[in-house]
């Protein structure tokens, strides 16, 4: 496809669609006093106008809980980074296996750490782990498979950019592979592989193609962002999990970039967009252009 975004950006996969530069055309799509885009892009991403943290808890472990009692499957495995994602989502996968062994189905939850080599914020990434209080943890770091897999395609003779691009892909890469150990494990265990993607991830495509935004279930659909950390702080997440600022943490030569900033806009005007809330129409503009430009990554794979 035409376009991209700046490659510092994370996670708009290794391509974007292109977006128009026609502002008049935006403005008059999206106006702040009634505007369907809004409530269609929000029903689409199905949020919800109403919200209650214990009940969305309590759903979404029925949720994890009924998918592994009604398949027969016997384990749920997820990557856990330290970011408040993973850790609600860690817990949610803990209390539905429980849930499903207290109805007589043997079930397992696997919390993998995936790190590139050694992870900078490691010490969160532990405090999840003492929080969501899984069955098994198991670590492989992804670091000799990413870089062989990119020193193979220099190798063979692909040129990138510069090198902040290389360094994007690279990142692309790691992402992936992390995907595969979790499949791998998934498929020794007879398991389900979960994702962490959200509303708000989902609107603006911040996910890696084929890596954290592939999984077999995503129990964290249709919360926005401040909605996930409140489902973590009824559940009782370390504080300073809930408040963490989120970083996909994927690029060598950027190391621990806020999401925000490679967004260009804040997860509140996010939320902000998704639940109904006033934005500012520079924000929405943004949010409106990424959904348009990333809408390759919410489908599946494009056919005749």
């Amino acid at each position: 496809m035409a376009g991209t975004f700046p490659h510092h950006t994370r996670t708009t996969s290794d391509h974007c669609g292109a977006t128009s530069d026609r502002d008049s055309e935006e403005h008059t799509v999206i106006d702040q006093e009634s505007t369907p885009v809004r409530q269609t892009i929000a029903q689409d991403l199905l949020v919800s106008p109403d919200f209650d943290a214990e009940a969305e808890i309590a759903r979404r472990v029925a949720f994890l809980t009924d998918q592994l009692t009604s398949t027969g499957l016997r384990a749920l495995v997820l990557g856990i980074s330290g970011g408040v994602d993973s850790t609600t989502t860690g817990r949610l996968c803990q209390l539905a296996v429980e849930r499903a062994r207290e109805a007589g189905h043997d079930a397992v939850f696997y919390a993998m750490r995936l790190p590139y080599g050694v992870q900078a914020d490691e010490k969160d990434a532990q405090l999840a782990l003492d929080f969501i209080r899984a069955d098994e943890v198991l670590t492989v770091d992804v670091k000799p498979a990413s870089d062989a897999a990119l020193d193979a395609v220099l190798a063979a003779g692909t040129v990138f950019r510069d090198a902040g691009h290389q360094d994007f892909t690279h990142g692309n890469i790691k992402a992936r592979q992390r995907m595969i150990a979790q499949y791998a494990v998934a498929g020794a265990h007879n398991g389900l592989v979960v994702g962490t993607d959200h509303a708000a991830e989902a609107v603006s495509g911040f996910f890696t193609k084929f890596g954290d935004g592939a999984a077999d279930v995503v129990p964290l659909t249709g919360l926005t962002k401040r909605r996930v950390r409140a489902v973590a702080e009824a559940l009782g997440a370390p504080a300073e999990l809930v408040g963490k600022v989120p970083t996909a943490d994927l690029e060598t030569l950027n190391p621990g970039l806020p999401d925000e900033d490679a967004l260009g806009v804040t997860y509140d005007d996010i939320d902000d967009f998704l639940e109904g809330r006033p934005v500012a129409e520079e924000a929405a503009l943004a949010i409106v252009r990424r959904y348009r430009a990333t809408e390759h990554k919410r489908r599946l794979p494009i056919a005749p």
